[in-house]
This record gives structure tokens, C-alpha cells and sequence, in this order.
């Protein structure tokens, strides 16, 4: 049986060798994709590196049940299977993300009741901190060896790209100056700095990032370098970013994942958590792609929290959807979304369409304004932690979804994601400042999301959230489309004049057809929120603004969303991008860097 329990262990292991060979194989292709400016096939890459995970886990366990004849489930056999794939595992640089697989294997195979730790790793026995410290993964730089400005040189100058810089002297220059003025240390310590660079670019849509640190005295910020392709044959140092708000927005749950080289992950999100210490393990690793790993460590830091807390599960906070279900727990940062069992008329949409179209967010460039999610199936709570009113509406709106397992309520299916303040509560509390900014944020967002070709369908305040920052993000994804799936038409002139007094409209919508004159009237009744949106975005209320960003949308036009405010950007830009620079401020152009 040991020998049956070894091949078993290293099949499930080739299989994991195989999907990250695969995972790696994509991932390199970002430099040429960056170099060549060939934005298409920067999402294409994107989407694919998803997908074939799933692929290459069904793949294996197909081969394990078809080789070694898994009819039925043997517990003295995948305990050694467990015990052979750890010792197969002693040496390896990537073990926390194989027994990621091996755990997306066997529960394809088996069913829930045999989900714990002696027959999967719902605990990692991966030493991590030692992986970390024997692998360090960044290169290291010293201002006292030439100064300040032939540091950095040095730095720009170790990442090999086949494009040169524009201007490497001015690059280098702006970086100087800039951590200079706005280094922690103050300008005292510019000759005594060690600074840390991974040793693989970030890349992401329309960027490349080098992300490091600077250390000086036993304390740390960060040290992150943008860098852009004027697409004329050079690069340009777009930025430098130094503080930890600054990287956390780089790294937001609402933007799309970075393809990057990454031999030990876990050396690498070591790094990244040491300048980023309040983003969760699980965010870091979604920021790199694993969004596998994510799940587990998200899963393993929920129960750890569970044990350490005692509040009660309840219905989250903001006006209740009419397609999903929405709870959390108030000690922890993220809500749970149930799919109703059934839908009022009005949503004609079906629980395999909600799925889809949660599938096609993870997909798409989120341009730091939708929420990325968690999907899971089968989860088990402790009963005794929801609160009755809770209970209750589960069981009333999504009993297909339950299960009761002794001490345990399981929920089939549910999406998880980063708790945020719904954007129509935020207004009710929120001063006139807050609540100006907040709705010329709610009008960017929309014209963000229409720059990557995203329609959210509905506008409505409540299915937005506020994050700490201040950032508006979309949330709700039931009835979201692409842009150019959309017929925007004026509201046709009503047959006689008492039909606008009319509590019924003269007109109908027939599929897709949206008219944007409507929108003001179903977003609020308040009069000042009226007013205060027609008077900073007017031209969403207008068809034609939105018939002219489909049109760009099919012609491909790409213009830039950066991570960090416009403030931060050097301030000299290429000649022709002066006038996207512009658009991207009020909208009418955009995609993501």
C-alpha cells in the first residue's frame, strides 16, 4: 500500500509541476507583451493564466482515478498518500502552493465529510519564514557606494528590457529628487540607505513595476517605480511611490493580478508583506495570481479568527439585494453573498448567469473599481455563530443553498469579498464635502468601467461601496454586460403632451436598450444629489456620450487609470499623450496601469 500511496503522491505532484510550468510559461511573457505595447494580449495572458488552473486539477484527477482505480475512498490509503506527498515536498520552493493542489485534487475526488487534516492540509506544514530567509529573491543596493543618484541609476540599469529608456538621466534625476522629498528618513539619510528590489519586474496591463524598499536604521518604506512605454521605442519612469497607503492601492483587491516571476512565492510575498503589513497573506498572493493559494490562506485565517472570536454571523449592513443574500461577521473584514433561490420578475436572470458573470469580473481588468471575489463551495460554519434573524432569512430566501451537518450549517456555494461601506449609507452620513467627492468618485468609477468596455447594468448607490480610502468600488455584478452588448437611445418625444404626466411610461426598452436620461430620476429623490451630479457629470444623462465611448471602445482606444493619484506622476509626459492625460481626468478614455 505505501508504494500504491507514493506513485499516488507523486502523480498528484506532477500534475502541480505541470500547472505551474504552465503558470510560469505565460507569466514570462509579459516583458515581450510590455516591450511590443500589445495591450490585447496583456488581458488575453491574463485570462488564460486563470483558467488553466482548474484545467490542469481536473486533468490530474482524472489521471489518478483512472491509473490507480479510485472507486471508492480508502482512509488508511490517503493517509499515507498524505504523509509520502509531504516528504516529496521537504526540498521544494513552492510547497505551500502543491499542497494547494494536492487539496484541489482530492476534493474532486471525495466528498466533503472526508475535508480534514489528516487526509488534506487544512493546516500547512510549509515552513515559509524559511523559505523566505534562504531564498531572498531582491537585489540590493547601497546610496553610500556612489551616492544617491548612481544608486538608482543602478537599480533602472539592472532590469534588462529591449527598450531603452527615453531618458534614463532624467528618470534617474526625478527619482532622486523625489525620495528626497518624500522619504520618511528626511534628506539627512540619502547618503546611508540600503534599498531592496525584487528581482522580477511586476507587470500589469500598460506597466511594469519594480517593487522594493528602503531600509535605513532597522526601519523600512516602500520603493515602487512605475514604469510605462511611451510606445516610441523608450521607457519612462512614470513615478515613485514611498508610503504604504500608496503601495496597498497599488496592490488593491480591485485591480487585476500581476504576472510576475515568482521561483519561491513565498519569498516573495515575505517581501511584499513587509512593506504592505496590514494587507492578510491571502490578498498578497491574489495580488500575484495564486488566487488558489489566496482561497486556502483566506480559509485558514477564517478559522483561526473564528477560534479567537465570538460575535455573531449577521445580515450585512445596506439596503438588501434582490438576487444575493449578503451576511458577515463584524469582527472581520469581509461579507459572504449567498444566490437567492429564487429572483422577483423584474431579474431575468439565472443562478448559472450570476455565476458567469462573476466568472467574467475575475477575468476582466478591474481598473481599481470592482471587487475581486472568493468563490467557494461547501463551506461549513459552527451553527451556534449566526445570529436567528440570519438563520432565518437563509432559510427563507436560500434554503437550496443549506445543508445542516450536525453542529455545522454548509453552504453549497457562496462569493466572498472585502467588506466595504455601502455607497448609499456612506451619503446618508457623510457630510456635503464628503458627499460631493464621494459622487464625483461614483461618476469616475462609471467612466472607468466603460473605458475597459463594463456596463454595471445597475447604477444604483447601493451597489457601490466606499472603501477606508475613500475609493468608490462596484460590487454587484448580477446585471453587468459589456458596453458595446448596449443600445443607449434618447427617450423618444411622447405621442401627446399629458403622457408626460403620466405615472406610466409611453415608451418601451426593448433587449439592451438603455436610456441615460432615466438615471437621474432612479438614482435618489434628494434634490442635492440631483443637482450635485448633473453638475459634475452631466454627460452621463446623455446618450451620446455614452454611443461615443462605445465607438472608442471598438476602435481600441486605450488611454491610462494609474493606481495613484495624478499628483504623484513626474511631470513630463509625451507630447502626444497630453491630450489622453486630460481625457483620462474626465473620463472619456481609459484603460489600466
Amino acid at each position: 500500500m505505501q508504494d500504491r500511496a507514493r506513485q499516488i503522491a507523486r502523480s498528484i505532484l506532477t500534475g502541480f509541476e505541470r500547472h505551474f510550468s504552465f503558470f510560469q510559461e505565460i507569466t514570462s511573457g509579459a516583458r515581450e507583451r510590455f516591450e511590443q505595447a500589445d495591450w490585447e494580449a496583456v488581458r488575453a495572458a491574463s485570462v488564460k493564466r486563470i483558467s488553466s488552473y482548474d484545467e490542469r486539477v481536473q486533468e490530474t484527477q482524472a489521471k489518478v482515478r483512472a491509473n490507480f482505480g479510485m472507486e471508492g475512498f480508502d482512509k488508511t490509503l490517503w493517509q499515507q498518500v498524505k504523509i509520502a506527498y509531504m516528504e516529496l515536498l521537504q526540498h521544494h520552493s513552492r510547497p505551500e502552493l502543491a499542497e494547494t493542489f494536492y487539496n484541489s485534487v482530492f476534493c474532486r475526488l471525495f466528498e466533503r465529510k472526508y475535508y480534514n487534516n489528516d487526509m488534506i492540509f487544512v493546516e500547512s506544514v510549509a515552513d515559509r519564514q524559511d523559505l523566505a530567509e534562504r531564498y531572498r529573491g531582491y537585489l540590493t543596493f547601497h546610496t553610500r557606494d556612489g551616492g544617491l543618484e548612481t544608486c538608482i541609476w543602478e537599480i533602472l540599469s539592472a532590469f534588462y528590457f529591449n527598450l531603452p529608456h527615453a531618458d534614463l538621466s532624467r528618470d534617474v534625476a526625478n527619482i532622486a529628487r523625489t525620495l528626497e522629498q518624500r522619504s520618511e528618513f528626511g534628506p539627512e539619510a540619502m547618503g546611508d540607505l540600503r534599498i531592496d528590489i525584487l528581482e522580477f519586474p511586476f507587470f500589469r496591463n500598460k506597466a511594469a513595476y519594480l517593487i522594493g524598499r528602503v531600509v535605513h536604521e532597522g526601519r523600512s518604506h516602500p520603493f515602487i517605480v512605475p514604469l510605462t512605454n511611451n510606445e516610441r521605442g523608450g521607457l519612462v519612469a512614470d513615478t515613485l511611490l514611498v508610503t504604504r497607503q500608496e503601495a496597498a492601492a497599488v496592490f488593491s483587491f480591485a485591480r487585476a493580478y500581476f504576472l510576475v516571476k515568482t521561483p519561491v512565492p513565498a519569498a516573495t510575498v515575505a517581501f511584499l508583506s513587509d512593506i504592505m503589513p496590514d494587507k492578510p497573506i491571502a490578498e498578497l498572493y491574489m495580488s500575484i495570481g495564486f488566487h488558489k493559494q489566496a482561497k486556502n490562506e483566506f480559509y485558514r485565517d477564517f478559522l483561526h479568527h473564528l477560534e479567537r472570536s465570538d460575535d455573531a454571523f449577521v445580515v450585512a449592513q445596506g439596503t438588501p439585494g434582490l438576487v444575493m443574500l449578503v451576511f458577515t461577521l463584524p469582527s472581520y473584514r469581509y461579507v459572504f453573498k449567498v444566490i437567492k433561490d429564487r429572483f422577483p420578475p423584474q431579474k431575468e436572470v439565472t443562478h448559472e448567469l450570476i455565476e458567469r458573470r462573476y466568472l467574467q469580473v475575475k477575468m476582466h481588468d478591474r481598473v481599481g473599481r470592482m471587487a475581486d471575489t472568493l468563490e467557494f463551495s461547501e463551506v461549513a460554519f459552527p451553527l451556534d455563530r449566526f445570529s436567528p434573524e440570519l438563520l432565518e432569512t437563509l432559510q427563507r430566501e436560500a434554503a437550496h443553498q443549506l445543508e445542516m451537518d450536525g453542529d455545522n450549517l454548509v453552504i453549497r456555494h457562496l462569493y466572498i469579498e472585502k467588506r466595504m461601506l455601502p455607497l448609499d449609507v456612506y451619503l446618508e452620513r457623510a457630510s456635503e464635502a464628503e458627499a460631493r467627492q464621494a459622487l464625483d468618485d461614483w461618476g469616475q468609477a462609471i467612466k472607468q468601467l466603460m473605458g475597459v468596455n463594463i456596463f454595471p447594468g445597475d447604477l444604483l448607490f447601493k451597489n457601490f461601496g466606499v472603501t477606508k480610502s475613500g475609493k468608490v468600488v462596484f460590487y454587484d455584478y448580477d446585471e453587468i454586460c459589456y458596453l458595446t452588448e448596449c443600445h443607449f437611445r434618447k427617450i423618444p418625444e411622447p405621442p401627446f403632451p399629458e403622457d408626460e404626466l403620466s405615472s406610466e411610461a409611453w415608451y418601451s426598452a426593448g433587449p439592451n436598450e438603455i436610456f441615460p436620461e432615466e438615471f437621474i430620476t432612479f438614482l435618489s429623490t434628494d434634490p442635492k444629489i440631483r443637482r450635485t451630479l448633473k453638475e459634475l457629470h452631466p454627460e452621463l444623462f446623455d446618450y451620446r456620450y455614452w454611443q461615443r465611448r462605445q465607438e472608442e471602445v471598438r476602435r481600441g482606444i486605450h488611454g491610462d487609470v494609474f493606481p495613484y493619484p495624478q499628483s504623484l506622476r513626474f511631470e513630463y509626459h509625451a507630447p502626444d499623450t497630453s491630450q489622453a492625460l486630460e481625457q483620462t481626468v474626465t473620463g472619456t478614455r481609459v484603460s489600466s496601469c
